[in-house]
């Protein structure tokens, strides 16, 4: 797993896709020989989303051979409805790319038997030989949120800098 954290959502966002484009390119997949990428859900990948699909754009990238395994999918939601995971990869990823439509993989939240469902997607992953690479999502967190832990850190700095002050009356 990796930690990168960079200072704009628009760095990160271009760190994410950059990566992906080169791990896509570097495995060099085929008819025989699929990339599996596995993709999370929600705004923050947007605008990694983007910077892939630009990249298709310019002919830097194909997503013919590569199979997408989408993390989670709301349940008792349709899948057109306008908030579905579903609708929502497919309006802002999928249909701007070159990806066969089969090669998509989002769960099915209207399965009559849920359990089921998921059980088949384990092994629709499976049969795709495992993920090659999961995309578990880009985290923004606000400076309100990360400042105390600057704080605190800074505190624990000073306090150690001033014991190792030598003794002096």
């Amino acid at each position: 797993m990796k930690l990168i954290i960079l200072e704009h959502y628009s760095q990160a966002s271009e760190w994410a896709a950059k990566y992906i484009r080169n791990r896509i390119i570097q495995f060099n997949p085929g008819p025989d020989k699929y990339f599996t990428l596995g993709l999370p859900t929600g705004s923050t990948p947007l605008g990694c989303y983007q910077k892939l699909i630009e990249y298709y754009k310019n002919g830097d990238l194909s997503f013919q051979y590569v199979k997408t395994f989408n993390m989670d999918e709301y349940v008792g939601l349709p899948r057109d409805h306008p908030e579905s995971y579903h609708s929502f990869m497919w309006n802002n990823f999928f249909k701007h790319i070159d990806i066969h439509p089969e090669n998509t993989h989002i769960l099915d939240g209207n399965a009559a038997d849920l359990q089921a469902e998921c059980d088949a997607f384990e092994e629709k992953i499976q049969a795709a030989g495992g993920i090659e690479l999961f995309v578990g999502g880009l985290m923004l967190v606000h400076n309100k949120l990360v400042d105390p832990l600057y704080s605190i850190k800074e505190k624990e700095i000073q306090k150690s800098q001033s014991a190792k002050k030598p003794y002096s009356d």
